[in-house]
């Protein structure tokens, strides 16, 4: 079996995985096509104090799918009607109706993503080097100042402030600073 991408409808990526791996179970091809992944991230996000988790896919409008083409390189009879009969479904990407199979260094890296243990997720900062922002929070509320590093595992931004007219470096939680 090769890995082949399926485009899909936006934002309809986990239905297509779902409604896809019932359809094989229920209609035996299980020897035609394998596994199917839509590869995720997990984000932190704290806005407001509250902290919310988010799966964000890595790559929006498609589904990979593991599957065991003809011959001649082009989706089986069987599998093509159950695929294309699915709502949301594209087609696979190749040419002329013969899908092209992923590179292997591709499918080792987009299954590293896809079956990533549940670890804590990545935080989601909203900044970069150089960006001014304004302090909400903490004793230097209202202080404006530069983004000069981030700290994505900690949360934690430093910011270079004015205090009586010297730059001072300060470490703030991400969530405590907003774009100016």
């Amino acid at each position: 079996m090769q890995w082949y991408v399926l485009r899909v409808a936006a934002n309809k990526e986990s239905q297509v995985r779902d409604a896809l791996a019932q359809k094989v179970e229920r209609e035996c091809l299980t020897d035609i096509i394998g596994r199917i992944e839509v590869p995720v991230e997990r984000i932190k996000r704290i806005r407001g104090n509250k902290q919310t988790v988010h799966n964000r896919k890595l790559y929006p409008g498609y589904v990979f799918m593991e599957m065991a083409a003809t011959d001649d390189g082009r989706v089986p009879e069987k599998a093509w009607f159950m695929i294309k009969g699915t709502s949301g479904v594209g087609d696979f990407i190749g040419t002329d109706g013969i899908p092209t199979p992923m590179r292997d260094t591709d499918v080792a890296k987009m299954l590293m993503e896809a079956e990533k243990p549940e670890e804590t997720p990545s935080i989601k900062v909203e900044f970069k080097k150089g960006d001014m922002i304004r302090i909400r929070e903490g004793a230097f509320e209202n202080f404006e100042g530069v983004v000069d590093a981030i700290d994505t595992e900690r949360g934690i931004v430093k910011v270079i402030v004015s205090i009586f007219g010297r730059s001072t470096p300060l470490d703030i939680e991400y969530w405590q600073i907003e774009k100016v």
